[in-house]
């Protein structure tokens, strides 16, 4: 059983963070960025600081793609493009495979993550809390997007989206966008709210849904897929 979501979101964004935040003092207008960054501007992202002392310039350049299951896999995938980067800044580029969403908005929020691709959840978290500045997404042929679905074992009876009431279901990660921002927000059109009509439990990673759901422990996962649909949405 399967459901798409279509999310007029990015899938991943690149984000370049290297510059220190700005005065305090000089800032006229902030929004929800954090106290420590700026936005006179009012792009919605923090600025660089008008005085260049205070811009990092690190010899090597960190790089880290959203937390995956298997993050040395996808070091590998990364390879090529990590060569691009350091042939275009001249800088050393060097993987960091983070852990987890909050791990990776902290790296750079401390400065120690430079360039990095991050999941449409965590987004707004980076941007308001590490000076995440996104500037692309990754696309194909048909545009960019991505699908959320249902899963359960095979034995399970839930056979549509109602019969989750009164159940254990697993979500992902409260920052997670089709593990947790998406459900939320578009169950309701289909008959059930979460939190109300099914308990939540988060299970912190896709993949421990997927083992939930196959070990009947958790009997419902909402899980992401992170590729283009078949339709390119």
């Amino acid at each position: 059983m399967s459901l798409a979501g279509i999310f007029a979101m990015a899938l991943l964004a690149l984000v370049a963070g290297s510059f220190s935040p700005a005065v305090a003092d000089e800032c006229k207008n902030r929004g929800d960025l954090d106290a420590r960054y700026c936005d006179n501007d009012r792009d919605l992202v923090a600025d660089t600081p008008t005085d260049a002392s205070k811009w990092l310039d690190p010899g090597t350049l960190v790089f880290s793609y959203t937390p995956v299951e298997d993050p040395s896999v996808y070091e590998n995938v990364f390879t090529e493009f990590m060569a691009y980067l350091a042939e275009k800044t001249g800088k050393k580029v060097k993987w960091y495979g983070a852990e987890s969403y909050a791990a990776q908005v902290e790296a750079m929020r401390s400065g120690r993550l430079h360039v990095a691709g991050i999941s449409t959840g965590p987004t707004c978290f980076g941007v308001n809390l590490a000076g995440y500045v996104p500037f692309a997404i990754m696309s194909g042929p048909k545009g960019f997007g991505y699908k959320l679905q249902l899963i359960t074992h095979k034995d399970s009876d839930i056979m549509k989206v109602s019969d989750m009431k009164g159940r254990n279901i697993a979500h992902v990660t409260p920052s997670s966008n089709s593990g947790n921002q998406a459900p939320r927000a578009l169950f309701k059109d289909l008959g059930v709210v979460p939190d109300q009509d099914y308990k939540v439990a988060y299970s912190g990673k896709h993949d421990n849904s997927i083992m939930g759901g196959r070990q009947q422990g958790l009997r419902r996962g909402a899980h992401r897929i992170q590729r283009p649909g078949p339709d390119g949405r």
